[in-house]
């Protein structure tokens, strides 16, 4: 290691490359006392993802979606999330990808999207970073039917839900998922600010 680098990858195995590659990785820390300790570690890696809420001022609503997560399910939870469109980069740019994956899931296309943070689901495991988007939609905004991609095996339902009532069930725990709380708390901000939103 070197004097100004605590951390140095030793080793990097490929336990499964399906969905996303999942890596055993053996590294060497130098603690803060000064000794040094090996560890291996799990890690998923994948490119990171993209994700957008819109909102209709005029409505005062947001678009989001419900769809089946197994994580969720085997985590004793039940296992249609309510969640905003999202997507894998896939090597594409996060501003493309949201776009792309509104019209897949939503049938909208949105517009005024901005970039309002990035952020480390799960640090500990995941090597991704989500990218997360604010927008508008109106009807001129509607593409299609939405859905997500059926040769994916995406069966996702379309919610266009008072923002009220979507706030009030992320403090009750009806909306529980990580990317989709941040974006109504950062959309919440916004609309309690004293010169509305900046959408």
């Amino acid at each position: 290691m070197q004097d100004d680098d605590p951390i140095r990858i030793l080793k990097q195995e490929t336990l499964s490359d399906d969905y996303c590659a999942l890596k055993k990785v053996t590294l060497r820390q130098r603690r803060r006392d000064g000794s040094e300790q090996e560890q291996s570690r799990e890690v998923y890696a994948n490119a990171g993802g993209a994700a957008v809420l819109l909102y209709n001022p005029e409505r005062r609503t947001v678009l989001l979606t419900r769809q089946f997560r197994l994580g969720a399910h085997l985590a004793g939870h039940e296992g249609f999330v309510i969640e905003v469109p999202a997507g894998n980069l896939d090597d594409t740019d996060p501003g493309e990808r949201v776009r792309a994956e509104l019209c897949e899931e939503t049938g909208f296309r949105g517009h005024g999207l901005r970039k309002v943070i990035e952020f480390l689901p799960n640090p500990s495991s995941l090597t991704e970073t989500v990218h997360c988007f604010l927008g508008e939609y109106g009807e001129r905004d509607r593409k299609g039917a939405g859905g997500g991609k059926k040769e994916e095996g995406e069966d996702i339902e379309v919610l266009e839900m008072d923002v009220d009532e979507a706030f009030r069930q992320v403090k009750e725990g009806g909306i529980n998922d990580g990317k989709t709380v941040i974006l109504l708390q950062f959309l919440r901000e916004e609309l309690q600010s004293s010169n509305g939103p900046h959408l």
